[in-house]
């Protein structure tokens, strides 16, 4: 049986560290690539002296030319600008989508049956565009902001009961931004809702800590921004894809009418598989969050519109 191939554009923090994460699993070979000299051949050569020690077989290369990339069953795409403080996720829009157009061609031709993850931020427009310059059907593309914002979710409510994180189940609808929209009422502890937990008032607030999950790491550090769980929210999906677990995520999909929706990447709970985004999970929502979820989704729209894609 082939070895699946994963490829992540842009070595930085979360390119490098989901490359970390790959070759600790042993779940796939990988290409780590960026266009800074040398660099993602360096990180590549450390990853690999590490795989002995993890009795992992996964090959790791390092390169600056996309043809390396080529036969990819998934790639992520990482590359772009980090946040600075002060800096909202859509003020990266232009710098970025310069850098991820170029990445779509680039990818395109070499690995015309990969999923792509977008990583790079503002995520959910990223990733329609990526959508739209290499052409790929929707459903292949998708991205990643909603494992991370409802891991942010699962992460405070936790520690608000003070129970394991891994016993909390949320969802997340919207845009990655200060827009998402966290649904308290779909969100549970071992199968009970939190709203049958929490405080009216306390969920407001872990809501709104998670909205600014991002920025508070960002103000923290003033030199960087969040990547461990970025690259562990990633590498769950990529293990969705090359294990075909049609597992249920938020994750930035393509809507075809889906919630009002027509024609525009936002975050809903989905099936993930070897397919990418195999169905779209759709929840009913009252009032109050159906005009949260419309007002995220046409900021993300805007966004969109200035692109002109």
């Amino acid at each position: 049986m082939k070895k699946k191939k994963v490829s992540i554009i842009g070595a930085g923090h979360v390119g490098a560290s989901t490359a970390q994460l790959l070759a600790h699993s042993g779940i796939s070979d990988i290409v780590l690539f960026d266009i800074v000299d040398g660099m993602p051949k360096g990180k590549a050569l450390d990853l690999s002296e590490a795989c002995p020690l993890w009795n992992s077989a996964s090959s790791v290369t390092g390169t600056s030319d996309y043809a390396e990339t080529a036969g990819s069953d998934v790639i992520v795409v990482t590359a772009g600008i980090a946040r600075k403080p002060g800096m909202s996720r859509d003020d990266l829009l232009k710098t970025n989508a310069e850098v991820v157009s170029a990445v779509g061609r680039g990818i395109a031709a070499g690995s015309p049956d990969a999923v792509i993850i977008a990583v790079t931020n503002p995520m959910d427009v990223m990733a329609h565009l990526l959508f739209k310059t290499t052409g790929f059907p929707h459903h292949r593309v998708m991205g990643m902001g909603g494992v991370l914002d409802a891991a942010r979710f699962s992460t405070f409510v936790a520690w608000e009961l003070n129970v394991s994180p891994g016993v909390v189940n949320s969802v997340i609808l919207g845009g990655h931004g200060d827009q998402m929209v966290p649904m308290p009422r779909f969100t549970t502890v071992n199968g009970v809702p939190v709203t049958e937990l929490i405080s009216s008032d306390r969920i407001d607030a872990l809501v709104e800590r998670t909205r600014g999950g991002g920025a508070e790491i960002v103000s923290l550090l003033k030199t960087g921004s969040a990547y461990y769980a970025p690259a562990a929210a990633t590498f769950q999906m990529i293990k969705a894809v090359l294990f075909d677990e049609k597992r249920p995520l938020p994750a930035a999909c393509y809507l075809t009418g889906q919630y009002g929706i027509d024609g525009l990447y936002v975050g809903v709970p989905a099936i993930l598989g070897a397919s990418g985004v195999e169905k779209i999970i759709t929840l009913t929502l009252n009032e109050k969050e159906r005009e949260a979820f419309a007002k995220s989704a046409g900021a993300v729209a805007g966004l969109v519109k200035i692109l002109n894609i």
